[in-house]
């Protein structure tokens, strides 16, 4: 059960998921990154705990897809510390790579290849035998069209593939924008067991629905013109303040 929130906790930008004798899986100490003159993320400091998931919500140009890209090793930080997974970015990136999936706004496939291909290209990557891709096909109902070029399949199956994409090497760390998109609720409750928070999986989600955001978080932060807006444990936010983000 979520624990009400604490008036007298004093530190609002200080959930608990920092604080835990849990290791940390996520640890950025004024994380900055430019585009030109343009700061996309402005002195971002957190830590998530190992197995915890972090919601992160802002409006269009906010900074999350920043985020993910720069804890995906995509992009450098121009300033600041950032460690994942105990290794410290850019320098150790190398020892993350394979231990982290990320599922992109594009789903980072090939649209002339069919979903097997695609999966059989990744698996190939990170040394995943045959297997795996059968058991992911299936249990993402694909296996019936997995010999069809992407081109040829709607945008929610292509979703299904990314997904199976995304989990085909077993990550530790999940990195998911909008996760959700383009899927239908049968559809969502074929991806949940790989992505959901059954997965037992570290997770970064980036997300424009408070309540389905909140339902998922453990902890939420809140990015506003790449500066920390709000920082808090998901049981001391309400939907209200994740509104206010937008407006």
């Amino acid at each position: 059960m979520r624990k009400s929130k604490n008036e007298n906790s004093g530190a609002p930008l200080r959930p608990t998921a920092s604080a835990g004798a849990l290791s940390a899986a996520l640890e950025l100490d004024g994380l900055t990154r430019r585009y030109g003159e343009r700061e996309a993320l402005a002195n971002v400091s957190l830590s998530l705990a190992a197995g915890r998931t972090l919601v992160v919500f802002g409006p269009n140009g906010a900074g999350k897809t920043t985020l993910l890209r720069v804890l995906a090793t995509l992009l450098r930080p121009h300033a600041g510390s950032v460690r994942v997974l105990g290794s410290e970015l850019p320098d150790q990136s190398w020892a993350i790579r394979g231990r982290v999936g990320m599922l992109a706004h594009e789903p980072l496939l090939y649209r002339e290849l069919t979903a097997r291909e695609n999966l059989r290209f990744h698996a190939r990557l990170h040394g995943v035998a045959e297997a795996r891709i059968g058991e992911l096909l299936a249990a993402l109902a694909i296996d019936k069209r997995a010999n069809e070029p992407l081109r040829a399949l709607s945008r929610g199956m292509v979703q299904r593939v990314a997904v199976a994409r995304c989990v085909l090497h077993d990550p530790e760390l999940l990195l998911l924008d909008e996760p959700y998109a383009n899927l239908d609720p049968a559809a969502v409750e074929l991806v949940a067991p790989l992505i959901g928070a059954g997965s037992s999986r570290t997770r970064v989600i980036c997300s424009h629905d408070p309540s389905g955001g909140l339902a998922e978080a453990d902890a939420v932060l809140g990015l506003r013109g790449g500066q920390v807006a709000l920082w808090r444990d998901a049981a001391d936010v309400s939907s209200d303040e994740i509104a206010e983000l937008y407006r």
